[in-house]
């Protein structure tokens, strides 16, 4: 009788099976409910996973733990300023000593040190050159932030000066004075008389328990969701931008505790580092609390455009896709300037085009550079840069096409290689000759005769 051998055949059947399903453009109809959550789920850790290996977000937390020991003194200073004339400035203090808390009893000695640092700083009497030094270095924070998060979600142009320093600085003189509001108005409740009643019944006084621990999560779920939506130069969806805060939320949680243990358990490293170990471990805290933060965008980014995830983590341009990408963008542009509804905001049209961000930045230069389209005043949505009438069809098509480097000359010197591209252009051009955008968008275009169905090819 013979011997079976086992038969590797089967592992790698099964995982071919699964690498096919992962990997499809799209899950079938018949996949439920539950499988295609399983699909949407293992596709996005795939990416975020990987990303955090192959892509450049651990840099970008490095780099953002350098920036934040040079800004944080100032951030405090400032938002001390302004707390202090509202007279809650003893709220932001609390804040300070829970962001620390992992690193157990050193986190009093770090937030006494920051504290009376920040003290140390006159803002009234920095005079203007002092204070304009320090609001730039508070807003070059915020600057790396939104940088990173726009390489996370594949967007390459930052917000104009104008709209970076009002956002900016807006975001900096509010965002303590709502956390301090919130940290008061909770405290306010919790102290009351009806709050301390409720607290003597059950399930009362499990349920204030139960939130009172779920507090410090909530915080950082809904600090992480704001970020996301407010800080990438694309438009966010709500529910993506809490799921990522969400996820890092949880993340945040778990880390605290682990590197709380880690803490508790360094005494080895005081007798390496003698009284540097809290500067350290003060750094090393920085740094996972950004990672954590940027883990958190690129969840959110991928749980947003998970059909869009493939295996690398840049996908190679196709000038087919680009075609098409510019054309809808020519189109939907100039559609909804033609009825009289004005610009097309960008971020709306990476929304509504499935093809990633790059790829709308990417054409949204190409077509400015000729001429096609033009941005608004605030930089912020696209109209057509002329006139609907005067802008021909061939003109698109031949924008979309052009090469951004000289042709090389190698690929001109086989005729039968330029007698077919040729061919194809002639092609167009009759067909499309004379033919403007307006008549495209007003359902005047003269396409010819009928052309075959989409996925079909035309009989010979």
């Amino acid at each position: 009788m013979k011997h079976l051998e086992p038969d590797a055949r089967t592992d790698e059947s099964w995982t071919a099976r699964f690498d096919n399903w992962l990997w499809k453009a799209e899950h079938s109809s018949g996949d439920s409910r539950f499988m295609r959550m399983l699909w949407h789920f293992l596709r996005v850790l795939f990416a975020v996973v990987r990303d955090i290996f192959y892509s450049d977000i651990t840099l970008h937390a490095m780099g953002l733990v350098y920036t934040t020991l040079l800004s944080l003194i100032p951030f405090l200073a400032l938002s001390f300023s302004v707390l202090t004339a509202l007279g809650v400035h003893n709220q932001l203090e609390p804040v300070l000593q829970n962001f620390l808390e992992p690193l157990g009893d050193r986190a009093p000695i770090i937030t006494e040190n920051i504290i009376r640092f920040v003290d140390n700083i006159k803002v009234g009497v920095l005079g203007f050159a002092g204070m304009g030094f320090l609001i730039y270095t508070v807003i070059s924070l915020v600057q790396k932030i939104e940088i990173a998060f726009n390489e996370i979600w594949r967007v390459s142009q930052l917000r104009s000066f104008g709209q970076r320093f009002t956002s900016y600085l807006s975001a900096i003189i509010i965002g303590p004075v709502l956390i301090a509001s919130a940290i008061g108005t909770t405290g306010t409740v919790v102290a009351s008389d009806f709050v301390s009643g409720l607290r003597e019944f059950q399930p009362f006084g499990w349920l204030f328990g139960a939130i009172g621990r779920l507090t410090p999560f909530l915080m950082i779920t809904g600090l992480f969701t704001f970020l996301y939506m407010f800080i990438p130069n694309t438009k966010v969806r709500f529910k993506y931008a809490f799921l990522g805060g969400f996820v890092g939320g949880a993340i945040w949680q778990w880390t605290s505790v682990i590197f709380a243990e880690f803490v508790g358990g360094s005494t080895r490293y005081e007798a390496i580092y003698s009284s540097f170990v809290v500067g350290i471990l003060f750094l090393w805290w920085l740094y996972l609390a950004w990672l954590i933060l940027l883990i958190g965008a690129a969840v959110s980014f991928y749980a947003q455009h998970a059909h869009q995830i493939t295996r690398s983590r840049r996908v190679i341009p196709s000038a087919t896709v680009d075609e098409r990408t510019g054309l809808a963008m020519v189109y939907h542009v100039a559609t909804r300037f033609d009825a009289g509804h004005g610009g097309t905001p960008i971020s709306e049209m990476e929304s509504n085009l499935s093809v990633g961000p790059e790829v709308i930045q990417r054409m949204t230069k190409k077509l400015i550079k000729h001429n096609v389209l033009a941005t608004t005043q605030d930089n912020a949505s696209l109209i057509p840069a002329r006139s609907l009438d005067k802008l021909t069809m061939i003109e698109i098509l031949e924008v979309l096409r052009a090469a951004e480097t000289r042709m090389p000359s190698s690929l001109t010197r086989d005729k039968p290689v330029v007698e077919i591209a040729e061919l194809v252009e002639h092609g167009f051009e009759k067909q499309l000759n004379g033919q403007t955008v307006a008549d495209w968008v007003r359902g005047e275009l003269d396409t010819g005769a009928a052309q075959p169905e989409p996925g079909t090819r035309a009989s010979a």
